[in-house]
């Protein structure tokens, strides 16, 4: 039995980091995307470019979800 026990504390020390990692990985992938990181370093326009574009798609998706909640919950 305490084979047994060290082998799932073992097992639960490995899956809680193995998700602290997945979620800093995913963390830095968001990151790297809204600064244009994934952008041509060289070109200054097109990483600024970049950054815009999607600042202003975030923007306005969250917009579009609030227009979508104010329309349902005036209709119902």
């Amino acid at each position: 039995m305490d084979r047994d026990g060290k082998s799932q504390t073992e097992s639960r020390r490995i899956i809680e980091r193995t998700a602290a990692e997945s979620d800093a990985a995913m963390m830095r992938r968001a990151r790297d995307h809204m600064t244009g990181g994934d952008a041509d370093e060289n070109d200054r326009i097109e990483v600024w470019g970049t950054r815009i574009g999607r600042w202003l798609g975030l923007v306005l998706l969250v917009y579009l979800i609030w227009w979508l909640f104010d329309f349902v919950m005036r209709a119902g």
